[in-house]
């Protein structure tokens, strides 16, 4: 499949009929989820900066910002709101690519749609389309451009938002070609600013650059054919693997199903320990020690063992122990401060716990051995990737987002999302 063929396939994708109950079911509950971290994040510096930045620019009063009664150009939206919804880092995760699909896609679509006019289930059929999309184009390029350095929410990312919002636009195939060769030159966003503003800017970038590409071409902007794959194309210029497989089911099978909602305020790397220790009968003065096996990636990614802040805390399977041990709600954003990296009590509880690699395991399952003192052992596993059933995982989204929001305006978001509310009175539940 070469880069022609590739951009041909993702338009057909695009502006093709939506026929996916569960991984819609999957996608209003990504709407909530989004919703909750956006709002949770509304008063983090780089939010603050972003909407400062937008009030100067001015311009069409498009689509709404979240955490302001300011209404922006589609694209800047899209660029705020991207980025304050990945500032808590607490949003959907998909392990197909190591990506996070909603904080790219959902802004692009939900500005678009205000502007235009769409309707909610326009909305819902559009973002759909745009997280699927953004984690196959993710397998395509594979594990290679991740690890070189690329930040997969902001590349791969970036067409999944072009998709929603030309489909949102009533792009002819055409130009949805055009826009998708577009944005291979826009899409972009590097590791290197992990533990920055930079990070989760990147989330809004991905999302103002799907706007733009789509914009464009709605005015007759002509790109690259062969953008994707072809001779100095996005997959070749930017490490790509060029996993031709990863569209093989596209449109059939939906790899959204399985996105991970965090539940943990913490490096998804931890929520697979996290969950394991849920299952552990016994109170924190009955425990000896804790060894965790793990797969070998996490332990260059979040095992601080001596974490000096609330934010280390975040990356450290020590510390996120001994708080489940003791008791500390890790749901919650006010756990993690940075008094806690000072309680001594933790402190002592945190040095009884061993991390090891295990490359049996696979990056989203861990396996727990707790010795208690009285000499019995509690053998722990759990695997993210079991399916906790629709029903199950709905019920913990709505119970997080009424822990960030409070039970009445996460309920009122979620019936907007249910009764398909359209886009401009979902995005006025944002504001404040």
């Amino acid at each position: 499949m070469d880069g022609g063929e590739i951009g041909e396939r993702l338009a057909g994708f695009a502006l093709g009929p939506v026929k996916a109950q569960n991984a819609m079911e999957i996608l209003r509950l990504s709407l909530l989820d989004w919703a909750a971290v956006g709002i949770a994040g509304r008063d983090e510096p780089v939010a603050g900066i972003l909407r400062a930045q937008a009030e100067d620019e001015g311009g069409s009063p498009q689509a709404g910002l979240i955490g302001s009664d300011l209404r922006a150009p589609a694209r800047m939206a899209a660029l705020v709101n991207g980025t304050v919804s990945h500032a808590l880092d607490y949003d959907d995760t998909h392990f197909a690519h190591i990506g996070h699909p909603s904080v790219a896609v959902i802004p692009a679509a939900l500005a678009v749609g205000e502007a235009v006019g769409a309707t909610g289930p326009a909305l819902q059929e559009a973002a759909l389309i745009g997280v699927e999309a953004s984690i196959r184009v993710g397998v395509w390029l594979g594990r290679a451009h991740y690890q070189v350095g690329y930040h997969q929410t902001a590349t791969a990312g970036a067409f999944g938002a072009t998709l929603a919002a030309g489909r949102l636009m009533g792009l002819t195939p055409e130009q949805m070609q055009h826009a998708i060769g577009l944005v291979t030159t826009r899409a972009s966003g590097i590791k290197a600013q992990f533990g920055t503003m930079g990070k989760p800017m990147n989330a809004g970038l991905a999302a103002s650059n799907g706007v733009e590409a789509a914009q464009l071409a709605a005015r007759g902007f002509i790109s690259a054919p062969g953008a994707m794959d072809g001779q100095n194309g996005f997959g070749p210029t930017h490490h790509g693997e060029g996993q031709g497989t990863a569209f093989d089911t596209l449109g059939q099978d939906w790899l959204f199903e399985s996105v991970q909602h965090k539940f943990h305020a913490c490096c998804h790397g931890l929520h697979a320990t996290l969950e394991a220790l849920r299952d552990l009968d016994a109170p924190a003065d009955r425990v000896e020690t804790v060894e965790i096996a793990t797969h070998p990636r996490w332990l260059s990614v979040c095992n601080i063992a001596t974490p000096e802040s609330g934010l280390q805390s975040k990356f450290s399977y020590r510390m996120v122990t001994a708080m489940a041990l003791t008791g500390h709600d890790t749901a919650r954003l006010e756990s993690f401060d940075d008094a806690l990296s000072r309680d001594s009590d933790l402190a002592a509880l945190r040095e009884r716990v061993r991390v090891n690699s295990d490359d049996s395991l696979t990056e989203m399952q861990a396996r727990l051995r707790v010795t208690l003192k009285d000499g019995s052992v509690q053998d722990l596993f759990h695997d993210l990737d079991a399916d906790p059933g629709l029903a199950a995982r709905q019920k913990r989204v709505r119970t997080k987002a009424a822990a960030l929001l409070g039970d009445g305006r996460a309920e009122a978001i979620w019936q907007a999302i249910e009764a398909d509310a359209p886009p401009e009175e979902f995005a006025a539940l944002l504001v404040r």
